[in-house]
């Protein structure tokens, strides 16, 4: 009797929901781009690849996870897309048969090389960062759209309640809608308009990417990569504007760190215990470059972007924790704090004294932002203030900071690590 072939294994409905999952998570931002270039409108975009999510999880787990996911859910998009997009065509028509006209609804050409996604992202940059949306509208609506953040994340980076982020997006997207607003890069004064708010949402993709708000994993690669790019690309479109290049240096200078970020079960490795033979030289010279350009073309006072490049840069060029220029991180977080006020560059400035000059002053510095409001539920308050007790031989005034900023982060990893920290105390 001639054995029969085995049968290939029945998809695991478990993987493949994980897989789609991660691929959406990883990919939504493309999608959102590539189909709103087709419907011109961000919100239906967003609900088209939502669609594209529930066709995956429809198919996937009875028919398994296509070789290259992220293009069967664009693919899946599009077309859902383009089918919206003849309706309202053929509608259109009949209205028009009977002397009623609408407006055209004809697409724009869909791109032909795939690489015009990346153009259709910064396109999306600038179009959630449009002036008719307040700062805080347009930053949460493109880190929902680009980072792929949920509400809650986004809630986390502006330290606002999630419902007010949840109605600023929707709101947002209505406006944009309503507005019929363009979607595009724009040129001359209105692209300086917009500038400052798309370098800012770029910044806050990858910082999420960077240090994760929440979940799982301490890093989240994927948005590094997305805002690096955004910025390198920006970069190429204003040669001439240095916060863009200071914004580019930072990005560069930030992710040379990412192999030394984390251990071999992915937990955090604080900066002052991180390998640094492990840190990518090639983007650390992309870095400085970059950071060049930003001085050679800015004037006057420099930009909070080109000053954290330049602290960035101060740590590139540390051999050890111990050899950094602590005086001059100090010296250039003043000038940050004067150039754009806020808690949390306070917060790093006190980190740098405590190195510069000692711990009980740098601590003098930390309890004197206690009673920030935005810092209230912030960890990373009671973090520092917990590493500078324990250095002024203040153990269990340690041990309970570090309790408490274990209470308040939301991601697993860094729970873990101050968990440990506060152990140490006893």
């Amino acid at each position: 009797m001639t054995p029969q072939p085995t049968p290939p294994p029945a998809p695991r409905p478990d993987r493949a929901a994980e897989a789609i999952e991660t691929v959406f998570r990883m990919e939504s931002p493309r999608i959102i781009a590539g189909v709103t270039r087709v419907v011109r409108d961000v919100g239906i975009a967003e609900e088209l690849a939502q669609d594209a999510l529930v066709a995956a999880l429809e198919r996937w787990p009875r028919d398994g996870v296509p070789d290259n996911p992220g293009a069967w859910l664009m693919a899946t998009a599009r077309h859902r897309a383009v089918d919206l997009v003849r309706r309202r065509e053929n509608y259109a028509r009949k209205l028009a048969e009977i002397g009623r006209a609408l407006p055209d609804a004809a697409p724009p050409e869909e791109p032909a090389d795939p690489e015009d996604i990346d153009d259709d992202l910064l396109r999306l940059v600038f179009t959630a960062c449009h002036p008719v949306l307040s700062t805080e509208a347009r930053t949460a609506l493109t880190l929902r759209l680009l980072g792929g953040l949920t509400t809650a994340e986004i809630a986390r980076a502006f330290l606002v309640p999630e419902p007010t982020v949840a109605q600023r997006v929707v709101r947002a997207k209505r406006t944009l809608a309503t507005r019929n607003i363009a979607f595009e890069v724009p040129y001359g004064p209105d692209r300086e308009a917009r500038l400052g708010s798309v370098l800012d949402v770029i910044y806050l993709i990858f910082n999420e990417g960077y240090a994760a708000t929440a979940g799982d994993d301490w890093l989240r690669p994927s948005l590094c990569e997305d805002a690096l790019r955004l910025a390198r690309v920006l970069s190429g479109l204003m040669p001439k504007e240095p916060e863009v290049h200071g914004l580019t240096a930072l990005l560069e200078l930030q992710a040379s760190r990412t192999a030394a970020r984390t251990g071999p079960s992915g937990e955090p490795v604080l900066l002052r215990d991180q390998n640094r033979a492990r840190w990518n030289r090639m983007l650390i010279a992309r870095g400085v470059t970059a950071l060049g350009r930003a001085e050679a073309t800015s004037s006057g006072v420099p930009g909070p972007y080109l000053l954290q490049a330049a602290i960035a840069a101060c740590h590139a060029h540390a051999y050890t924790y111990e050899e950094t220029d602590w005086p001059r991180i100090a010296t250039l977080y003043g000038l940050l704090a004067a150039r754009a006020p806020s808690p949390v560059v306070e917060l790093n400035r006190a980190v740098a004294v405590s190195m510069s000059e000692g711990p009980g002053p740098a601590l003098t510095l930390v309890d004197a932002l206690a009673a920030e409001p935005a810092l209230r539920d912030y960890h990373l308050l009671p973090s520092v203030r917990a590493d500078l007790l324990a250095r002024l031989g203040r153990p269990a005034e340690a041990r309970a900071e570090f309790e408490r900023a274990a209470s308040l982060t939301r991601n697993e990893r860094e729970r873990e690590l101050l968990t440990r920290r506060a152990a140490e105390q006893a």
